[in-house]
This record gives C-alpha cells, sequence and structure tokens, in this order.
C-alpha cells in the first residue's frame, strides 16, 4: 500500500527535492501548506494534492483525515518550513498520528530535542531528520575505512563550506539568526553531523570568525581536529570555481585526502526516504550532537586565530 504524505512549506527551496522523493517511492501527496502560493511546482508531481496557505485549515484538514480509514489518513508529515517552526510542524504531525520527516536543522536550540523525545513515545509516532549526507555512497565507504584504522590516531581534517547567496538571502528568515540559527546550523550542521558521524563525538570547540556571511572555527572530535570555514560569500570561492561559473564549493580533506562534492547530491532526498520507509531512518539521537555543537559554535566568544585556523580564514579579510 502507498503511503499518503502531506508537506508544509511548498514554495521553499528544498521542497522540490521533497516532492521528487514522495513520488519516486511511490507514494501520494494528498495535501501541503505555504503562505506563499507560488507552488506550480506541485504540479509536477502531484496536481491532484489539495493545497492551503493558512496551517490553521491545513490542520483541520489533516485532522479530518485522521478520523477516516488507516488507507486513507495521513502517514507522513513532510517538514520544509522555515528552520524556527520545525518543533512546532514536528508536533502538529504527531498530533494528526502521521510521522514526521524534518529537514535541517530539526531544531534551532538543543533543549527542544527533550520535548520532541517524549512526544514520540506519548503519541507513539516516530521522528525523523534528514542527513542525507551520511547516505553518500562515497561518504559510506570513508567511514568504513576510518572505522578500521580509528586507533591509529587522530585525523587532520579541514571542511569548507561556500555557497553563494544574493542580497535576498539577507532580508529573508534565512538571515535572521533568531530564525535561522545561523549560518552554524542553516548551512553548517549537515556537515558537523557527517563529521562527527565519521570522527565521534565533540570534545573542544573555537571559534574563530563569526559574521553573518561567514564563520570559522576548529573544534575537536575523538579522532580527529577539524578546522572549518563556512561562507555564503561569493567572494570566498576559490579562483577556479568562479572560473567555471559555479556557485558552490564544498570540500572534505582528510589527512590530505580530498573528497570534494560540489555538483550537489540530486537524488539524496530520496535515498533518505527509501531509508526510512525500509525501517531506517535518523532520529532525534542522532541529530542530538550536531545540533549541541552547531549551538555552542552559535553562542561561542570568539578566539584569537591560531596557526592551526583554516586557510580561508587567514585569507580573509
Amino acid at each position: 500500500m502507498p503511503f499518503n504524505f502531506a508537506l508544509v512549506g511548498a514554495a521553499g527551496f528544498v521542497a522540490p527535492r521533497h516532492l521528487k522523493a514522495i513520488a519516486d517511492t511511490g507514494n501520494t501527496l494528498v495535501a501541503a501548506v505555504d503562505p506563499h502560493d507560488s507552488v506550480g511546482i506541485i504540479d509536477r508531481f502531484f496536481p491532484e494534492a489539495a493545497f492551503f496557505t493558512e496551517v490553521e485549515r491545513f490542520d483541520r484538514f489533516l485532522e479530518k483525515r485522521r478520523r477516516l480509514s488507516d488507507a486513507d489518513r495521513v502517514h507522513y508529515l513532510s517538514i520544509c518550513s522555515p528552520n524556527y517552526l520545525h518543533d512546532a510542524h514536528v508536533r502538529l504531525a504527531l498530533r494528526v498520528g502521521a510521522h514526521a520527516v524534518c529537514e535541517k536543522p530539526l531544531v534551532i536550540s538543543p533543549w527542544n530535542l527533550d520535548q520532541l523525545a517524549s512526544l514520540e513515545t506519548e503519541y507513539d509516532r516516530r521522528i525523523y531528520t534528514v542527513l542525507q549526507l551520511r547516505l553518500l555512497p562515497q561518504l559510506q565507504a570513508l567511514k568504513k575505512e576510518l572505522d578500521a584504522r580509528k586507533q591509529e590516531g587522530r585525523a587532520d581534517v579541514e571542511l569548507s563550506y561556500i555557497t553563494s547567496r544574493g542580497r535576498w538571502y539577507n532580508v529573508s528568515w534565512k538571515g535572521v539568526a533568531e530564525k535561522s540559527g545561523g549560518l552554524a546550523l542553516n548551512i553548517g550542521v549537515h556537515f558537523f553531523d557527517l563529521l562527527i558521524w565519521l570522527f565521534g563525538k565533540p570534545a573542544t570547540s573555537s571559534v574563530f570568525l563569526s559574521n553573518p556571511d561567514k564563520m570559522s572555527g576548529v573544534f575537536e572530535l575523538e579522532h580527529a581536529r577539524v578546522r572549518w570555514f563556512l561562507s555564503v560569500d561569493q567572494n570566498d570561492l576559490p579562483t577556479e570555481v568562479r572560473a567555471q561559473g559555479k556557485t558552490a564549493f564544498r570540500s572534505l580533506v582528510t589527512d590530505g585526502r580530498e573528497i570534494e562534492f560540489s555538483d550537489g547530491f540530486p537524488d539524496a532526498h530520496t535515498a533518505v526516504y527509501k531509508d526510512i520507509l525500509a525501517g531506517g531512518g535518523f532520529s532525534v539521537a542522532d541529530v542530538r550532537p550536531s545540533i549541541q555543537l552547531a549551538y555552542d559554535i552559535r553562542t561561542a566568544t570568539l578566539s584569537t586565530p591560531t596557526d592551526i585556523a583554516h586557510p580561508l580564514l587567514r585569507s580573509t579579510k
């Protein structure tokens, strides 16, 4: 039996990836909501889906479906809303009897994870979060390799993530730290989670730069020291990347070996959905360490850069 999905945040940047993943896994979108009505993308996948611009009417629709047969109720609610609304929409999913599939970050403040974990038990429904980097084949291969030799010492890791954003970014909710969590949560948390997954729990962290458009620092994990640099300023893109007309650069270098994946992950959300529907998925417990690390970075007192700072920080004015 195919599952019924509903979606919050249909007009957002990441919503098409969720729509495609729902379609690719043979399931149905029965309803979507967004205060903005620029949602023609729905026609490409689910033209028969109900659409609402008011979450109250969407809530009423889901509640009515909850009282129908198991085949007609909404089984999963996909959440693509602004970061600061994620936990509220997760609670909506559980209350109407659906599992939640929530974009990153699951919450902005780590203490909100405790309430969500308790609500999972109360409603007997699951909360899944999107950590698609863990499912990339090249990174899974790297993890197997690292797990086999972790006892050999601490890796030297350099993370660079630059994704160009226009002037609209600071006008939108993404440019408001109280709503997005700032760069550490809005664009960094996926990579922080990846590194924790690869190299173990965080131990210490220092932040050298914390501006609205770029951040940098160093943190120690159980099996790695990580120098990191995040930016939405196109001027930070490497010259060769700009020459190719690209607007993003993602690089992970471990002990001098680079894994570069700037071309993106076109089917990564489909992989996440397949994993969830097969009985896997990433939980509240899985995401907790990276949410805590991102929060600690966001609220840290700046330290003076040292010679172990990221090379891009040393070249940034």
